[in-house]
């Protein structure tokens, strides 16, 4: 098939273009580059299969494709607010004009959600059906309230237009190809160990989170597009739950870094606690994550010190 990947260039994306490539696929990568690198998908510009386009969602575009996996938008505090209006304005903008595309070429169409939806849970863990505890008038709001409205949209493109729609919520996902600056709590910590520096904790450490590596999120990307039983919202996450506290011990010990944990406050809105529940994904596309959290932090810590090597 032809698929089209909107925020091609990032973390996310270019994993799953060359899954994508590597199933047999054509693709065709869309990136703006405020937060996707060409780095990224360097390796991949030599296939014949594998487009590359410079283009914002925020603007409609006119392509022939059977898949749209829209990935568009920057996920890290740090990035989505810095320019707050255009954050949101990508997660509302890029799903009216995907599924606008969608709806034209008859293409099924893949909304990546987040567990922002479900903002500072009430609910523990939390499932598909419970409606999040957001503010909509924060400052993490843009990121959270635009992926709410590009779920609302998706529903209704689908129920008004039979669009073929997916929705996924992605909860923490960590890699290689992160951006060592991206303010995420994983790549912090271990380029802060990396570097000899103090691993800053927010809060006294006991908040929690959940990390699924970057390949078990790619195959639950694919499993929901394959199969016609749910178009979603669907869970895909590590159900796994470990303090802030427990992960900077962890990367102290996998990187032998003397660096000393200091504590600062907490940021604004930021979740108490974070896991997903994940019994749809298992019943429905028969996935859950296969990669133990120690195993997935050696593999990005190699990439990290290769990369701050060659700085």
């Amino acid at each position: 098939m032809r698929c089209l990947v909107t925020g091609g260039a990032g973390f996310l994306g270019s994993h799953l273009c060359e899954r994508l490539l590597n199933d047999g696929h054509e693709v065709i990568c869309l990136d703006n580059y405020f937060t996707g690198r060409m780095m990224n998908v360097a390796h991949l510009r030599d296939n014949k299969c594998f487009e590359l386009i410079r283009h914002d969602v925020t603007e409609p575009i006119l392509l022939e494709v059977d898949r749209i996996f829209n990935l568009a938008c920057p996920a890290s505090p740090i990035h989505y607010q810095f320019n707050p209006v255009k954050t949101i304005k990508t997660s509302v903008m890029g799903a009216i004009n995907m599924l606008g595309l969608a709806k034209r070429v008859k293409a099924r169409i893949l909304q990546a959600s987040t567990s922002e939806v479900y903002g500072d849970p009430a609910v523990h863990p939390q499932t598909e059906d419970y409606w999040g505890n957001v503010n909509p008038i924060g400052i993490r709001s843009c990121y959270d309230e635009g992926k709410r409205v590009a779920e609302t949209l998706f529903m209704d493109y689908h129920r008004q237009n039979k669009v073929d729609i997916r929705i996924v919520r992605i909860f923490n996902t960590y890699g290689p190809r992160m951006l060592p600056n991206d303010g995420r709590v994983v790549s912090n910590f271990i380029v802060q160990a990396l570097n000899g520096e103090d691993l800053t904790i927010y809060g006294d450490g006991s908040q929690t989170r959940s990390f699924c590596y970057v390949d078990d999120l790619i195959e639950g990307f694919v499993r929901m597009m394959k199969q016609d039983k749910i178009i979603g919202p669907v869970n895909i996450g590590n159900p796994g739950e470990f303090t802030m506290l427990e992960l900077a011990k962890e990367v102290l010990d996998l990187t032998g870094s003397k660096s000393k944990i200091v504590y600062k406050p907490l940021p604004g809105d930021d979740p108490k606690m974070r896991r997903p529940d994940i019994s749809l994904a298992k019943k429905a596309l028969g996935w859950e994550p296969t990669i133990p959290l120690r195993k997935g932090l050696e593999k990005t810590i190699v990439y990290f010190d290769n990369l701050l090597k060659t700085k």
